[in-house]
């Protein structure tokens, strides 16, 4: 039997994470709720994964006690159990069987992971970033976090989400295979929950072949700081293993590198560190240290992120660059701004050494000079700098001026959500292989990733990423992790969990799973269409295209979660269908 945590065959592996926790009060009314009409005793049901569980409000609900959900060979799926009970109930824990199907086949119980789902400290905050009045934060609990917990105490009147995912393997047997779930409390079974999983007979590609292109930034100084090990220390890299495997694993494509100093200038809580340092010798000649960048680059490629490493930036946001000064030994800041002669005279030397190095490596072909949301007068002088004195190099770049047609050349753009784009100019970018996403931030009310949006954006990303015709979705972060990310996603006036979605030790989130969902239906759609288009069955390939159509939109309406789930019901149909 299978415990909260104790899954040693699933598919991403994590450190020890302990078995007791905290979380911080309750700060809402909620915790006013009535519990008087609640039974003696432990009680659970599943529930929709669409819905987030206040933790202090009487659920008010029928139970429920079998679900279903359809899966590929290969995808990862996800049901959600809710606990709760009117007084403390100790020592409890959920654990799962096997699968077995209707004509004896066995998927074995290492397929299927149970854990408790963890509240963090939201503030209820629509959007913004860094216009926010003290008045304009709501703070609340949100579940969000997936922890490997062994069992939970429960708190009286208080309500316990348990996240359920099933893996399934890649060779299992079509068919219909159900699971019971145990909730155990002082190791005696209190409630049995079952689960049916609809395995379609079709496979979905390892991650690595997604055809989304999912570009998450990473910050490996976050993980350092979390974990208490040195900077680029091979402690480091060990403790940046779980979190990176999470990326990996979610179909990831980019490596995030940074060419010196910090190119947000300190937007996150921790400094990003430098993974290239420059040295000016007193002759005048330079020196540039790749081997930071080097580990990084072959450490992120190992787990299986290659198709492309974006370095920041040619344009930092304070326009600082630094380098040792060997006259003067110490190392000094230069503001160099685009289109003057300090910017020429620093960046010419290294951007010709640089391209040197990366084609030694064999990089070239993949990596791109990368900027963020400069202007015009920025990245006009910087794009000539480029073109100038090293035009080998790809250039990426994130757009929120509404203005990423400038740039042809540009192989990875990156158009802020709403804004206006050209869908004849992104199906031209993708004939000559150059990338398009759409990419959200603390200015976007939706979709979004915040601790408080709602479960389903994350799916609906990707789905909307289908239907407006973008190869896929920039964000950052990934693990910018705030002070103390476990307990807390505020962070200074960006809405909370804007900086990461995913917890240090390679805990997990509604946020992540959820997004995971969307990566994979982006998949089995592009899979099913190339069926449909083979078959000329043109009915049923308008029907689903109609049902895309319905999710083109980065504005939050009625109807969107419907739509979408009406969407991905249709999908299921079609796969049950086609063989």
């Amino acid at each position: 039997m299978l415990f909260c945590g104790s899954n040693p065959g699933f598919s991403q592996q994590r450190f020890a994470t302990g078995t007791t926790f905290t979380e911080m009060a309750d700060p809402t009314k909620d915790t006013l709720s009535n519990w008087s009409n609640v039974k003696t005793g432990l009680h659970a049901s599943f529930v929709s994964i669409d819905k987030r569980y206040p933790k202090s409000v009487n659920p008010n609900l029928t139970t429920q006690r079998t679900a279903a959900v359809d899966a590929w060979k290969g995808e990862q799926v996800s049901a959600q159990v809710l606990l709760w009970t009117s007084a403390a109930a100790a020592d409890v824990a959920v654990s799962a069987r096997e699968l077995k199907s209707t004509t004896g086949k066995v998927i074995g119980s290492d397929a299927v992971q149970a854990r408790f789902v963890r509240y963090v400290m939201t503030d209820e905050f629509a959007s913004g970033c860094g216009h926010r009045k003290p008045e304009d934060f709501k703070a609340s609990l949100s579940a969000d976090m997936l922890d490997d917990l062994k069992s939970y105490d429960l708190e009286a009147k208080k309500v316990r989400p348990v996240w359920i995912t099933v893996k399934v393997p890649k060779e299992a047997a079509a068919g219909q295979y159900k699971t019971t779930i145990s909730v155990k409390q002082n190791g005696q079974v209190k409630e049995q929950l079952q689960l049916t999983v609809n395995v379609q007979n079709h496979v979905l590609p390892p991650a690595s072949q997604w055809t989304y292109h999912l570009d998450q930034w990473q910050h490996p100084s976050a993980v350092a700081r979390v974990n208490n090990v040195k900077m680029w220390s091979d402690e480091h890299f060990e403790a940046l293993k779980p979190t990176m495997k999470q990326l990996a694993a979610a179909g990831q494509k980019v490596i995030t590198a940074t060419l010196n100093k910090d190119a947000w200038n300190v937007q996150t809580y921790d400094p990003y560190a430098d993974m290239i340092t420059w040295k000016k010798a007193k002759d005048g000649s330079w020196t540039y240290d790749y081997t930071v960048f080097d580990r990084w680059v072959n450490f992120m490629m190992d787990l299986g992120v290659n198709k492309q490493i974006n370095c920041y930036s040619l344009l930092p946001w304070n326009n600082e660059v630094h380098y040792f000064d060997e006259s003067k030994n110490e190392l000094v800041n230069v503001i160099a701004k685009p289109g003057t002669a300090i910017f020429e005279e620093l960046w010419t030397p290294f951007l010709k050494d640089f391209s040197k190095h990366i084609t030694a490596k064999g990089w070239l072909k993949i990596t791109n000079i990368a900027m963020d949301e400069r202007g015009r007068e920025e990245m006009d002088p910087a794009i000539a700098l480029l073109e100038k004195v090293a035009p080998e190099f790809g250039v990426a770049f994130a757009d929120n001026h509404k203005s990423y047609q400038r740039y042809h050349k540009s192989t990875d753009i990156s158009v802020a959500a709403g804004d206006p784009f050209d869908q004849k100019d992104l199906i031209e970018r993708r004939k000559k292989g150059y990338i398009t996403t759409f990419y959200v931030c603390c200015s976007d009310e939706f979709p979004n990733q915040f601790t408080f949006s709602d479960p389903a954006e994350s799916t609906y990303m990707a789905w909307y990423a289908l239907a407006a015709g973008f190869d896929g979705a920039l964000r950052w972060a990934f693990n910018s992790w705030v002070k103390d990310p476990l307990h807390d996603s505020r962070f200074r006036t960006w809405p909370a969990g804007d900086t990461y979605i995913v917890y240090p030790q390679g805990r997990s989130s509604i946020r992540y799973e959820r997004m995971l969902e969307g990566i994979q239906d982006y998949t089995k759609v592009g899979i099913l269409k190339a069926k449909l288009e083979k078959s000329k069955d043109q009915a049923n390939l308008a029907k689903l295209n109609a049902k895309i159509a319905k999710l083109n939109t980065a504005k939050r309406y009625a109807d969107w979660n419907k739509d979408l789930n009406d969407a991905k019901r249709f999908v299921d149909e079609l796969s049950r269908q086609i063989n």
